[in-house]
This record gives C-alpha cells, sequence and structure tokens, in this order.
C-alpha cells in the first residue's frame, strides 16, 4: 500500500472514535477544487451512482502517475471526505499502486463503526472505479497488468 494512504489509515485508526467523524470533515475540506479543464468540461467526468451524493470522478494516468480528480458537493461531507481521503491518498502514486490498494483498505480506519454501511459502498465504489480507469488505460496502453 502506498505510504501516503497507509499514514491517513493509521491517522484516523489511531483518533479516539468521537473525533474520527470531525477528522473526516477535515478531509473534506481540504478537497481540492476541479482544474479549471474539467470544469469547463464536467461530462468527461464519470459520477459515481453508489455514492448517495452527487459524487463525480477523472483519473488521468501516466506511465509513472496517476492524478486524481473529484467533485462532490460541500453539502455531502461524509462523501466530500472519502473523495478527499483518496486523493490525498493516491494521487501522484504509480498505477501499479493504484491497482494494488485493498479495496476495503477503509474498514482499518474505524469509519465503519460510525457511517452507515451504505455510505462506506460509496467510498468503495470511488477506489474500485478508479482502479477500473487506471487498468482501462494501461490495457489501453499495451501495459502489462500486474494482479492487485
Amino acid at each position: 500500500m502506498r505510504d501516503a494512504l497507509h499514514e491517513i489509515i493509521e491517522e484516523f485508526a489511531d483518533t479516539p472514535r468521537e473525533l474520527r467523524l470531525p477528522l473526516l470533515l477535515e478531509f473534506a475540506n481540504a478537497l481540492p477544487p476541479l482544474p479549471e479543464r474539467l470544469i469547463a468540461d464536467r461530462a468527461s467526468m464519470e459520477h459515481v451512482e453508489e455514492c448517495q451524493a452527487p459524487v463525480f470522478l477523472a483519473v488521468d494516468v501516466g506511465p509513472d502517475a496517476v492524478h486524481l480528480y473529484f467533485d462532490a458537493p460541500p453539502e455531502a461531507p461524509t462523501s466530500r471526505g472519502f473523495a478527499s481521503v483518496l486523493h490525498r491518498g493516491l494521487d501522484g502514486a504509480t498505477p501499479d499502486e493504484v491497482l494494488g490498494t485493498p479495496g476495503d483498505f477503509y474498514v482499518s480506519m474505524g469509519l465503519d463503526e460510525l457511517v452507515s454501511p451504505m455510505r462506506m459502498r460509496g467510498m468503495a465504489s470511488m477506489l474500485a472505479r478508479v482502479k477500473r480507469r487506471v487498468a482501462l488505460e494501461m490495457a489501453s496502453a499495451g501495459e502489462t497488468l500486474r494482479p492487485a
């Protein structure tokens, strides 16, 4: 697992239960804004239908780095927080690091005790869509995929 994501998981796991949701809100408030090119072309972003809030993502895949972009409304702090965790933990990762991210990494964060299963599925879906985009881009570029 990528060090940046591992550190976030540890930060949540080490935070007392009653302070985990405020920590997630801090992440929500730190979600970077979309670049101008995506603001002008929101139709190019993928809708994460499994999320209760309208969450959209875009993934740029290069041979050495993956860049993630998320759009989630401020009135959906849980979804924004999850998007921000993924952004901070995986933006700039190699394609192999992204593909190697366990699909259930968020369980170790201790949020499943505080957030509904439906919202947790939203986070899993965000990661699954990112991984799918990376795999498709690598396959179209002729890259050999390693099993995750």
